[in-house]
């Protein structure tokens, strides 16, 4: 049986975003981290929602992360490490990012899809994830 909650992140070279989602209440929490730092926030989150089921991006960064993942033991507890197609993922982070702060002064006139996020988008991005995980979900 799939859980309710998952822990979800957007791998990357230098920084990953991790989000606590909800298949129905949406975003618990989210936020963006130094990848060498990924493994203790990863149990942080884990252990703080009582969560076994972690969401990963399917990219090229994510083989390094994976295993470091697999090796974690929470409360005796093995996580459980699916890993999401996410292709494109990058692109919908940034229309959420605009939709939940969109631009202000003359800048509301410029199309967003002509703008950049003035911050990264990954823990948008790792809720993009997890929504696809859901979503999948039978």
């Amino acid at each position: 049986m799939a859980e309710d909650m998952v822990v979800a992140i957007d791998p990357g070279r230098e920084k990953c975003g991790l989000a606590v989602v909800h298949k129905e209440q949406g975003i618990i929490c989210k936020t963006i981290i130094a990848t060498p730092g990924l493994a203790a926030a990863t149990v942080n989150l884990a252990a703080t929602y009582k969560l076994t089921t972690v969401i990963i991006g399917s990219s090229t960064t994510s083989a390094t992360a994976r295993g470091e993942l697999d090796t974690i033991r929470i409360n005796g507890h093995t996580l459980t490490v699916i890993p999401v197609n996410e292709y494109r993922s990058t692109d919908e982070a940034r229309k959420r990012y605009w939709r939940d702060n969109p631009p202000q002064g003359l800048k509301r006139f410029i199309p967003t899809t002509l703008q950049v996020p003035p911050v990264p988008v990954d823990d948008y991005a790792a809720v993009i994830l997890a929504e696809r995980y859901f979503s999948n979900q039978l």
